[in-house]
C-alpha cells in the first residue's frame, strides 16, 4: 500500500523530518524559502498532505488553484496562529486546518522579555557597534538605556503568552502591569502579578512606559496600532510586538521610530531576520 505523500513547505527540525520520513513519502523544500502561491497550488494538487508555515500565505485563490485536481486533504499547519490560511476557502473546499495551540507560551513570553531589555538597555545597538570595530572603551555617557524595573507595562491581549510575560516582568522586575483584553480575567489571575484591567487601549497607551502586543491576527486587529495610538503613547515608550506583524501599521510605526516618538522591539517573523529587533 503506497505511503501518503507529505510536503513540508520549509525545513523542520532533524527529529520530525526524520519521524515523518519513517511513515510517510516524505518531500522536503530543501532550498528552505518560501513557496510561490503557484507552487502553493501545485503541492495542493499532488500530496496529500501539506504542512505549511506562517511563511505560507495559503490564499483563497491558492485553495481554488488547485481546482477539482486537488490531491490534498488537510494542511497541517505549523504554529500556533493560522491567519496565513484562508478557513472559509478551505472549509469550502473540504480540507482540513489543523495548528499547533499552546506550545509556544514560554517561548514567545520569554522573546517578549528579551526584546523589553534588548531596547530600554539598547543591546542591539551595542553589538553591532562592537562587531562593525567602532567600540572605543567604556565611557559613562555612551549608550545610556534605562531599566525596566518599577516601570509601568502594558499588555494589550491577556491570554497565556500575555499572562506568562507578565509574570516574569512583575516578579522579576518589579513592573507594574496593566491590560487590555476582550475580557477580563479572573480575580486569581489578576492576583498572580497584580494586574489591572483597563478597559481602552487608548487609555492604556498613555499610562504605561512598555506596550507588549499578544493579541490575535486578523482583520480585527489589522493596524491595531496605527498613527493615531501610537501618538497617544509616552515619549520614548517601548512597544513589543511578539503578535503579527500587521497588527501595527508599520509605516507609521517607522515615522514615529525617525520621530524619537516610541521605540520598538519587533519580532516579525514573517519577514527577514536581520528586522527582528529596532531601537
Amino acid at each position: 500500500m503506497n505511503k501518503p505523500r507529505i510536503l513540508l513547505t520549509r525545513r523542520w527540525t532533524s527529529q520530525v523530518e526524520r519521524h515523518l520520513a519513517d511513515r510517510y513519502d516524505l518531500v522536503l523544500n530543501q532550498d528552505d524559502v518560501p513557496l510561490t502561491p503557484a507552487q502553493l497550488g501545485e503541492a495542493l494538487r499532488d500530496f496529500d498532505a501539506v504542512c505549511p508555515t506562517v511563511s505560507d500565505a495559503v490564499t483563497a485563490a491558492v485553495i481554488e488553484q488547485a481546482g477539482p485536481a486537488r490531491r490534498a486533504r488537510i494542511l497541517g499547519n505549523f504554529g500556533v496562529g493560522f491567519n496565513h490560511i484562508d478557513i472559509e476557502a478551505a472549509r469550502r473546499a473540504g480540507l482540513v486546518v489543523t495548528n499547533t495551540p499552546d506550545v509556544l507560551t514560554d517561548a514567545t513570553a520569554d522573546l517578549a522579555i528579551l526584546l523589553m531589555l534588548m531596547v530600554s538597555r539598547r543591546a542591539g545597538e551595542g553589538e553591532r557597534e562592537l562587531r562593525a570595530g567602532r567600540w572605543i572603551g567604556w565611557r559613562p555617557t555612551h549608550l545610556l538605556g534605562t531599566e525596566l524595573t518599577g516601570k509601568t507595562l502594558g499588555l494589550i491581549g491577556f491570554g497565556r503568552i500575555a499572562q506568562a510575560a507578565a509574570r516574569r516582568a512583575h516578579h522579576g522586575f518589579g513592573m507594574r502591569i496593566l491590560y487590555n483584553s476582550r475580557r477580563r480575567v479572573s480575580q486569581d489571575i489578576e492576583k498572580e502579578c497584580d494586574a489591572e484591567y483597563v478597559a481602552e487601549i487608548d487609555t492604556l497607551l498613555e499610562c504605561c512606559d512598555v506596550v507588549s502586543l499578544h493579541c490575535p491576527g486578523g482583520a480585527e486587529t489589522h493596524h491595531l496600532i496605527d498613527a493615531r495610538r501610537l501618538a497617544r503613547m509616552r515619549p520614548n515608550a517601548i512597544l513589543v510586538n511578539t503578535a503579527r506583524g500587521p497588527v501595527v501599521d508599520e509605516a507609521a510605526l517607522v515615522d514615529a521610530l525617525k520621530a524619537g516618538r516610541v521605540r520598538a522591539g519587533l519580532d516579525v517573523y514573517e519577514r527577514e531576520p536581520q528586522r527582528a529587533c529596532a531601537g
